[in-house]
């Protein structure tokens, strides 16, 4: 009898806990896009309160005159540089719309040419049925016709832009109070662990922040650069797209690398010129990883690389083509509650915990590091 009791106490909260779990995941699956608008706000709320506290650091002011000046020299600086970018890369972009449809023969003539070069394809491959840039070309197209008649539905896009600014207004001026809130409804054996997980998460992202702006304005500023030297078309908007998708890590520097190579190889000596540009790519992204990001942050954002696309991938194909501006920072979240508090806490392992934010030592730290080992 008392074991059948046992079993009953246990089964109840375990089926309850379950069915709350099922519950919540139904939930955030129907709002995933107004979560997503809350993260993208927080981001921009972590930018912001991080130059502010460096503004009240070297001005010792108080935090609201500073955080005023944080926002408007950075919505200066937007509108500045927009000025002054977005009519030519409009330009360039209409241009390279318009000879893709061009290109796509001459493309596709040349992977005839080296498929036909490889032993054993020419008896298998019948030239003009395998069409491979046009299919891409009309997967773009509709992924494009997807996207831009939801982006542009002009009343949901103020709407949310407008919530977007206000929310990230709101989480960047008062951080604390938000921060309380979120303390206040935890339990209070755990509020210790909470206020260490909160800490150790607004530090990741405004890692992750920081370094992802600057060196996505560093890659565009390179790639557009080496682009001109190597005279290649449209060199502006290429560079631009690059330093743009740069938010999105491996697929973005191989579609980034791939794009303007393309559209070199018809041309005469396209082929030394492609090469020339894929390599410019590469040496551009290995500086980038193995130097930028390093050097621009004292800190960096340590995350498995398998772990990345896997998170690039189920964020693209849960919430669509947006779902891939937050891949990364979704994935820095996760780490940072599995090690804080899966590994930390529940399994009681401090040790084999690491915080996702791992300082980077300089060359005389790791000297000394490795002179102590035995």
């Amino acid at each position: 009898m008392n074991d059948a009791l046992t079993r009953k106490v246990w089964v109840v909260p375990g089926f309850t806990a379950i069915l709350v779990t099922v519950l919540l995941l139904w939930l955030a699956g129907s709002v995933a896009d107004l979560l997503l608008l809350l993260f993208l706000a927080a981001l921009i709320s972590v930018y912001l309160s991080a130059v502010t506290d460096h503004l009240v650091a070297w001005t010792r002011s108080p935090r609201v005159p500073a955080f005023l000046v944080a926002l408007f020299l950075s919505l200066g600086a937007l509108v500045g540089v927009g000025a002054l970018l977005i009519p030519p890369v409009i330009d360039q972009t209409r241009q390279i719309a318009a000879a893709l449809p061009a290109l796509v023969p001459a493309w596709e003539q040349g992977l005839e040419r080296l498929l036909y070069r490889i032993p054993g394809m020419a008896d298998v491959f019948v030239s003009g049925e395998h069409r491979i840039f046009t299919v891409a070309l009309e997967e773009a197209e509709k992924l494009v016709t997807g996207i831009f008649p939801r982006l542009f539905d002009t009343l949901h896009l103020v709407v949310n832009l407008v919530a977007v600014f206000v929310m990230a207004i709101y989480l960047a001026l008062t951080p604390l109070r938000y921060r309380e809130f979120l303390l206040a409804i935890t339990p209070p054996r755990h509020r210790v662990a909470a206020a260490d997980v909160l800490d150790a998460l607004a530090e990741t992202l405004r890692a992750w922040t920081i370094a992802q702006l600057i060196a996505m304005t560093t890659l565009a500023a390179l790639t557009a650069i080496g682009l001109w030297l190597l005279d290649v078309p449209y060199w502006l908007a290429f560079g631009i797209f690059t330093g743009l998708v740069a938010v999105v890590p491996f697929f973005g520097t191989f579609v980034s690398t791939l794009l303007p190579a393309l559209f070199v190889l018809p041309s005469d000596g396209g082929g030394v010129q492609a090469l020339l540009v894929i390599l410019l790519g590469t040496v551009i992204h290995v500086i980038e990883n193995q130097f930028l990001i390093p050097v621009i942050m004292h800190r960096r954002v340590d995350l498995p690389p398998v772990l990345t696309i896997m998170s690039v991938l189920i964020c693209g194909r849960l919430l669509g083509p947006f779902g891939l501006l937050v891949a990364v920072p979704t994935l820095a979240v996760v780490m940072v509650l599995v090690r804080r508090v899966l590994i930390a806490r529940v399994y009681d392992d401090v040790d084999a915990a690491p915080a996702v934010v791992q300082p980077v030592l300089s060359r005389r730290q790791r000297k000394r590091m490795r002179d102590a080992m035995p």
